[in-house]
């Protein structure tokens, strides 16, 4: 009898052992857990306020945000199903409704506060717009990313140059005029630019007809030079459908969608179709790259990038288009931390959101392409231990 009483004894005290382990392991993890913060964001839904004039905003590829915080958006005003512009008919069908300016600016309160943008005289405005840079002098550049009758040469080689209130200033490159991507002279598809204050260097990620990032100078538009991926000197050989599994792609897949300059001159470029992001010095010396959600096909994952406004630029905030949401990354490792959103069509879902950009309290601004047609505001709500890897639809709390 004692025997068993003691064999009892001994195995209720290990039970408690384990089950005060298991307490203290799960404490464990959820400190750690706690230990692990990133920025928080919530959306506004009520930011924008409704576009004047019946005008309807079509696919926004582009959204940047100038030194008083002021959001500029660039979208496409040939984009829209017929039922939309009703009002343009001839008769018109109805009251409402008919495309927007092209490039929209808004105040920090969603009032729109500036509009302009098409043909003109003295440049090429791009058949179809691809993101916007309002630079540090205020210039505004727009790229775009047609592909005109001849699928196989892209008749968008050029990224034009404006003052805010849209008086021409310059153009690079010269529609149906590419020759490749080697062509010093002119792009082929340009996704999206950025300007070095430091050197008054403008980078192009060059895109959806080519394999490469180029560097021009701001003021003359004169090359300076250009790579692919790695450092290597850019080929049009079509490299064929993306596989996951496959040796790293040695050249940029289509579209090279984004090349944005940090503080400490590191450039990180958006291989968008290859789902990686790589990061290069400013004279095309290759540093290093990583892969976020590998395993995305179609449209790919790594669209768009801003950095958090910290002077370190600890954080990236990465818009992926085909699985609807954005990362958050941390800069230094290119490691997810977590992520927010989910596809959808109301406010914090994504319809493939294209661009990002972030004002100087730290906010996050997206805009949609495709049937998305709109603009979002993230508002940063300071930061918070990490809980979930994947944060779903960031409604207000309150």
């Amino acid at each position: 009898m004692k025997r068993n009483f003691y064999i009892g004894a001994f195995f209720l005290a290990l039970l408690a052992a384990l089950a005060a382990a298991s307490v203290m392991l799960e404490k464990k993890a959820a400190t750690e857990a706690a230990g692990v913060q990133a920025p928080r964001f919530e959306v506004d839904p009520l930011w924008p306020k409704p576009l004047p004039n019946h005008w309807i905003q079509g696919a926004s590829v582009g959204v940047s945000v100038d030194a008083q915080d002021h959001i500029w958006i660039v979208h496409r005003t040939n984009s829209y199903e017929p039922m939309e512009i009703y009002a343009t008919a001839k008769p018109p069908a109805a009251e409402c409704c008919v495309p927007a300016p092209p490039v929209l600016e808004f105040d920090e309160e969603g009032n729109l506060i500036g509009h302009w943008g098409g043909p003109g005289e003295g440049y090429d405005w791009p058949d179809s717009n691809h993101g916007i840079l309002v630079d540090y002098k205020g210039n505004v550049w727009i790229g775009g990313n047609s592909k005109g009758k001849d699928p196989g040469r892209f008749r968008d080689n050029q990224v034009l140059k404006f003052t805010q209130d849209g008086k021409f200033l310059m153009q690079i490159g010269h529609p149906n005029k590419s020759q490749g991507s080697n062509d010093m002279e002119n792009l082929k598809g340009p996704a999206k630019v950025f300007l070095d204050k430091a050197t008054d260097e403008l980078y192009v990620a060059d895109g959806y007809g080519n394999h490469r990032v180029i560097v021009y100078d701001a003021e003359t538009g004169k090359y300076k030079r250009h790579w692919g991926a790695y450092g290597n000197k850019p080929e049009d050989a079509d490299l064929g459908p993306y596989n996951p599994d496959a040796p790293p792609a040695q050249q940029f897949r289509n579209p090279v969608h984004c090349a944005e300059l940090s503080n400490d001159g590191f450039l990180y470029v958006c291989d968008r179709a290859n789902d990686r992001i790589q990061v290069f010095k400013k004279d095309g010396t290759f540093v290093k790259e990583s892969f976020i959600a590998k395993r995305t096909l179609g449209d790919g994952s790594a669209w768009d990038i801003a950095f958090s406004k910290d002077p370190q630029q600890k954080y990236i905030f990465l818009a992926d288009g085909s699985n609807e949401k954005i990362y958050i990354l941390l800069r230094d490792t290119l490691e997810v931390l977590t992520s927010f959103g989910d596809g959808g069509r109301q406010p914090g879902q994504f319809y493939a959101v294209h661009s990002i950009a972030t004002d100087s309290k730290g906010n996050i601004f997206t805009t949609e392409t495709y049937r998305g047609q709109r603009v979002q505001k993230f508002v940063y709500k300071g930061m918070a231990p990490v809980t979930k890897k994947d944060q779903g639809v960031v409604w207000p709390s309150k």
